[in-house]
């Protein structure tokens, strides 16, 4: 039962912190000096067609009024209708992102597999020379712009030795990434670079910290193996912040996104958004937003029952 609410209370946190975001997204776009009209009347719009397009789009209302009009449409499954591709929102969304979530799926999962294991390994390595180079390549990948090592990456293995393509896939649904799987590898390399080298580091510490609990004294001490401390308790254990870690993380893997869509030109969530930007369509900002906050929030709220699951510990917060 203690369970129960637990997860109720955060299901109306999660519910309560969307509508927070939206708010604050929504202001801030409508603060923007010169608004949406200009970008898409374009330069030599006169002051009668911009007027023209606010009145026609509910932009001349009060903020509060358009906010509600906003929110009302919102509730029916409405995003609005894109200012430039004259396509409703939630169209262009449902195309995109299942792409970016396949690319961030990908890169977090390549992440995570090599970084569990490296970040015991360096634990258990510890203080020796294997650790210390291992720990630089770390906290140079993580210091590396995602940009600059997807450019990198583009010149070695694209142009200086061509073994891969410079290209994500290209055309619509999400078919063309498996009948072309090596163009992926790039990108998801990229994406993963940064997210490695953060949940390894996290991995490592997380190991440390349990190597030197009174339950792994007591298991050596009663002959356990190391290779068995370190699988049957200390791995579960040093999972429970990595995975907390997780949901808090997805914001930074979809900014990396991003950028990686820029660089491999794939047309996902990422590029929907920059070209959304580009020319301040304002309806698909906000759709974009939107579906990040959500997902983020469900990455929070889940990184918390995985967390209940896995620590016991937990349940005593909870109270």
């Amino acid at each position: 039962m203690q369970t129960f609410w637990y997860i109720v209370r955060r299901l109306l946190q999660a519910i309560f912190v969307v509508f927070v975001v939206t708010v604050v997204v929504f202001c801030l776009l409508r603060a923007l000096p010169g608004g949406p009209a200009r970008g898409i009347l374009g330069a030599q719009a006169t002051a009668a067609q911009i007027a023209e397009f606010n009145r026609q789009q509910g932009l001349d209302q009060p903020l509060f009024q358009q906010y509600f009009m906003y929110l009302g449409t919102l509730i029916h499954g409405n995003l609005g209708t894109s200012y430039t591709l004259n396509t409703p929102v939630a169209t262009l969304i449902a195309q995109r992102l299942p792409k970016t979530l396949i690319l961030t799926i990908m890169s977090t999962i390549l992440a995570l597999v090599i970084a569990i294991p490296l970040g015991m390994w360096q634990s258990w390595r510890r203080g020796r020379a294997a650790d210390y180079v291992t720990t630089t390549v770390a906290l140079v990948l993580y210091s590396t712009p995602v940009f600059f090592l997807g450019i990198l990456l583009i010149m070695l293995f694209s142009q200086d030795i061509p073994l891969l393509s410079s290209q994500a896939p290209q055309g619509d649904g999400i078919a063309v990434i498996f009948e072309n799987p090596a163009a992926m590898v790039l990108p998801v390399v990229t994406g993963a670079a940064g997210t490695l080298a953060v949940f390894s580091r996290y991995m490592r510490s997380a190991t440390v910290e349990n190597l030197q609990e009174d339950y792994v004294r007591t298991a050596r001490a009663v002959g356990t193996p190391s290779r068995a401390i370190l699988l049957r308790h200390v791995l579960r254990n040093s999972l429970t912040p990595v995975v907390a870690m997780l949901g808090y993380y997805i914001p930074v893997i979809f900014g990396g996104s991003l950028v990686v869509e820029q660089l491999f030109n794939f047309p996902g969530m990422g590029l929907l958004f920059w070209n959304a930007a580009q020319s301040s369509d304002f309806p698909v900002l906000l759709g974009c937003v939107l579906v990040i906050s959500i997902a983020t929030v469900c990455g929070t709220f889940l990184a918390d029952i995985a967390q209940l699951l896995i620590d016991p510990r937990v349940k005593g917060d909870m109270k």
